[in-house]
C-alpha cells in the first residue's frame, strides 16, 4: 500500500491540525522562484551526434606547463595558479597575446583558414575553489586578467562572472541530467564537467541522457583527496600567523605530505590560503576513452599538478595519440608508467 507525507505526521489530534494548516495555507507572501523546467527527460536517451573531432582540453598549474601545452597545440586551456596576479602573464603567452584582443582574433581567423593544425589558442583562468564573504577582492583580481573564460567552482562565482564565458568545474558535482539542464539553463554555461564520483557505468548514463556538446570528461589527473582551511606551509615554513606576516613560502617552497605506504602527495596553496592535497599518483581513464567516444563524448580534460615541462609535453602527445586512435588505452598507461614515471593507475573512471 502506498503511504502519504500524512501518514507521517504525530498522533496527536491538535499537532496534526496545526500541521495540516500551515501545510493547505498558501503563502501568499512568498517571493521564491518557480521550479525551473528542464529541456532534458532523464528517462530519455538520446543518439550520439558526433559533429567533431574529439579535443583535449589541458588544466596547467604554472606558466611552464602552459608554454609546454602551447607548443603541444592545445587549443582550450586552463589555468589553476596559486596566484590570481600570474594570470596576466598567462594570458600574454598566448600567440600574438601582447596584441589587441580583437586584432588577435582576425589574426588567428586567417592562420587557422590557411592552418588548420594551429587553431586559435582559448585560455580560461580558475579563481580559487572557494569563495568566502569579503573575498571579491580575489574574484577581481582574477577577473583583471582579462581571460577568454572562466572555470567556475561554486555558486558566487557563477553570479560574479555571469556576463563572462564560462564552464563549470567538477565541484558543481554534476552527475545527472537535470543537474545538467539546471545549470545550462539557468547559468548559461558553455560546459559543465561530469563529476568524479561517477564510474564509467553512470559516467555512460549521464553522457546518453544530455547532449553531446554539454559535458567534458576528465581523463587524467592527480585526484584532489582534501581541501582545507588550515594552511600547512604557514604553520611549518613560518614564524607568521597567516598571510600578512607568513612571507608567503608556499610561493618558494615545494611541499608534499608522505603516507603511511611511502606515497608522496603533493600540496598546493590557494590565494585563499587554503591548501588542497593532491594524490600522488596520477589516474586515467585511457582504457574507456573508445566507449566514450562511442557514446559521442567529444571532450576530454587533463590536468597536472607539478610535472616538469617535459613530462607534460610526453602526456600530452601520448594522449593525442588515443584521440587519434594510433594506440590503445591500455599501452597509454603502460606507456606513461615506464617512460615519464607519472605512476598512472587505471584511475576513478573503472568497470563499475
Amino acid at each position: 500500500s502506498s503511504v502519504s507525507w500524512k501518514d507521517l505526521l504525530p498522533a496527536n489530534n491538535s499537532v496534526r491540525a496545526g500541521l495540516n494548516h500551515i501545510s493547505e495555507t498558501p503563502n501568499i507572501n512568498s517571493t521564491a522562484k518557480p521550479a525551473p523546467t528542464f529541456n532534458v527527460n532523464p528517462t530519455t536517451k538520446l543518439a550520439p551526434t558526433p559533429s567533431s573531432e574529439p579535443e583535449l582540453i589541458v588544466l596547467v598549474r604554472n606558466l611552464d606547463q602552459l608554454q609546454a601545452a602551447i607548443q603541444a597545440g592545445i587549443a582550450t586551456l586552463y589555468c589553476e595558479f596559486e596566484d590570481p596576479r600570474a594570470y596576466k602573464e598567462a594570458m600574454q603567452m598566448k600567440p600574438g597575446g601582447r596584441e589587441k584582443a580583437e586584432s588577435r582574433r582576425q589574426k588567428a581567423e586567417v592562420q587557422n583558414a590557411h592552418s588548420p593544425s594551429h587553431p586559435l589558442t582559448t585560455i580560461f583562468v580558475a579563481p580559487p575553489r572557494i569563495t568566502k564573504p569579503g573575498e571579491t577582492w580575489i574574484l577581481e583580481q582574477v577577473r583583471s586578467c582579462n581571460a577568454d573564460g572562466y572555470l567556475i567552482r561554486n555558486y558566487d562565482q557563477l553570479q560574479f562572472f555571469k556576463d563572462d564565458r564560462c564552464i563549470g568545474d567538477f565541484s558543481l558535482n554534476v552527475a545527472n541530467p537535470l543537474t545538467a539542464s539546471y545549470f545550462k539553463q539557468e547559468f548559461g554555461l558553455e560546459r559543465l564537467t561530469a563529476s568524479y564520483d561517477l564510474n564509467i557505468h553512470q559516467l555512460e548514463d549521464l553522457l546518453t541522457h544530455c547532449p553531446n556538446d554539454w559535458l567534458e570528461v576528465t581523463i587524467h589527473q592527480h585526484m584532489p583527496m582534501f581541501h582545507m582551511e588550515h594552511c600547512v606551509f604557514c604553520a611549518f615554513l613560518s614564524e607568521g600567523t597567516d598571510y600578512t606576516n607568513c612571507g608567503r613560502p608556499c610561493e618558494k617552497h615545494e611541499v608534499k605530505l608522505r603516507d603511511r605506504i611511502g606515497t608522496e602527495h603533493i600540496l598546493k596553496a590557494d590565494a585563499g590560503c587554503r591548501n588542497t592535497v593532491f594524490n600522488g599518483t596520477a589516474q586515467t581513464g585511457a582504457e574507456s576513452i573508445k566507449r566514450l567516444l562511442k557514446l559521442g563524448q567529444r571532450q576530454f580534460r587533463i590536468e597536472f599538478v607539478n610535472e616538469s615541462s617535459n613530462q607534460v609535453l610526453k602526456t600530452i602527445q601520448q594522449y593525442q595519440n588515443l584521440l587519434q586512435g594510433t594506440i590503445s588505452g591500455t599501452q597509454l598507461w603502460k606507456e606513461l608508467k615506464l617512460q615519464s614515471q607519472l605512476g598512472v593507475t587505471r584511475g576513478t573512471i573503472k568497470e563499475g
